[in-house]
């Protein structure tokens, strides 16, 4: 077996205790972190495993048998906490409970199998809280199985993955009682409280198949990520849909706006069928914009693969335009280039959407920059789309949905307090004033 020379850690200077040390990569343990297993005791323990032929991972492994070692140390110290003696204390004589062996059990973790022995009371009330009773696996085994989900494994394949990676050999059947318990989670998330503002709203759609009586059917699962006014986004909700309308739409909106949300200052969608006319009957104060990238988007599905860049490029003058004017005279002229008359999809495209694209040139450049970036939804898109491909199509609504959340979980996205736009906070705070003075009054910075 191969060792690993570590290198000594590079010393930076103090660190104020205001202030946080820097982290780049993994994180790594703080300083005044205690570190209850030293370097010299870990190297002891590997030597000896090395000796005795004993392997680190795997069924009986050094790491189960470290794992067995302290767990059952902790419930053994658990239950002298309840009796409220130690074992062999005469205290204990004539106290009405006592120890009363230990029972066998079988616990799945990230080590592999640990078989525990219990200790019990012959009163029959203890409860453990470390490994409770009728546990039969580990907290951290159930996080890698919604992780594995929430990236479009299936329970089969997540079924061999731990058998082949962790030596646990687990049914289908546990699988899906594991990823059956986020329901709730999801029920509960998707009515939570939102905030009285949100500066930007972007609105988008993903087609996913979903089985739906004895038939495969696509269905959109329609996502609202909203940017707050500290620049964090998060991902407002999630909702299935087979065909898309203005009561749907009006019945989202509705909701966001019962769950708190009372103005929303930009709305970015793709026109979608009865979208801008919902959005505005909730918030009539509600600047609709078309998602310009979901335009180029389209655009580009008349294209040809080999000209794909040179229309790209063509369509930069019209979207980066300083003004309304400007963006016009940009289309007329790819109009009436080679491009626009050998494409004439796009301009029509353009055109049919200009109405929704014309309140994209009276914002600021700071402005422009927060609601054209693609990294704001389309980072989440991606990983989305991935974990959906991975699973060809769902047996029902509430399994994308349990799928789509998790991923959005995996992102960080399902909650606030997650990164910012852009890559620093200036980026934002420079739009927030645009925003600011754009709409007086609409701002609520408590």
């Amino acid at each position: 077996m191969t060792e690993t020379v570590s290198s000594a850690p590079v010393e930076d200077g103090p660190v104020p205790q205001d202030r946080q040390r820097g982290r780049i990569g993994r994180p790594r343990r703080d300083a005044g972190e205690p570190r209850l297993v030293d370097e010299e005791l870990a190297r002891r323990l590997v030597a000896q495993a090395r000796e005795e032929g004993v392997e680190i991972t795997g069924s009986s492994g050094l790491l189960q048998q470290m794992m067995k070692s302290v767990l059952e140390a902790a419930l053994t110290e658990e239950l002298s906490d309840h009796l409220g003696y130690e074992h062999g204390d005469p205290a204990g004589r004539g106290s009405g409970n006592s120890r009363n062996g230990t029972s066998a059990k079988t616990l799945l973790t990230e080590s592999g199998p640990v078989r525990l022995d219990t200790p019990r009371d012959r009163s029959g009330t203890f409860e453990p809280q470390i490994v409770r009773k009728g546990q039969r696996r580990l907290d951290g085994l159930d996080k890698i199985v919604l992780g594995l989900y929430a990236k479009g494994m299936s329970t089969r394949d997540i079924t061999d993955h731990l058998l082949e990676i962790y030596d646990v050999e687990v049914s289908a059947d546990l699988i899906s009682s594991i990823t059956d318990a986020v329901h709730a989670e999801v029920a509960e998330w998707q009515t939570r409280p939102l905030d009285r503002v949100y500066p930007v709203i972007f609105l988008d759609a993903l087609v996913c198949k979903v089985r739906d009586g004895g038939s495969v059917r696509n269905k959109a699962a329609h996502l609202a990520v909203g940017v707050d006014v500290e620049g964090r986004k998060e991902v407002l909700g999630i909702w299935i849909e087979t065909t898309e309308g203005a009561k749907f739409w009006l019945r989202v909106m509705n909701e966001l706006k019962a769950r708190g949300v009372e103005d929303v200052l930009i709305a970015v969608c793709d026109g979608l069928s009865g979208l801008p006319e919902a959005i505005n009957a909730v918030w009539p104060a509600t600047k609709v914009q078309t998602c310009i990238v979901h335009l180029i988007r389209a655009s580009l599905r008349w294209v040809n693969y080999k000209d794909r860049k040179r229309v790209v490029a063509a369509l930069r003058p019209i979207y980066g335009a300083a003004t309304e004017a400007a963006a016009r005279d940009a289309l007329d002229a790819l109009a009436d280039s080679d491009l626009g008359r050998e494409y004439p999809g796009i301009i029509r495209r353009w055109r049919d959407a200009w109405e929704l694209v014309i309140p994209f040139f009276d914002f600021a450049p700071e402005v422009r920059r927060v609601i054209y970036t693609t990294n704001m939804i389309e980072s989440i898109n991606s990983e989305l789309r991935r974990a959906t491909r991975n699973r060809g199509h769902f047996p029902s609504d509430e399994a994308l949905i349990k799928v789509l959340y998790l991923g959005c979980k995996e992102l960080g996205r399902t909650r606030r307090g997650r990164g910012h736009v852009g890559r620093t906070g200036y980026v934002w705070k420079t739009a927030l004033n645009q925003f600011d003075l754009m709409f007086p009054g609409r701002m609520y910075l408590d």
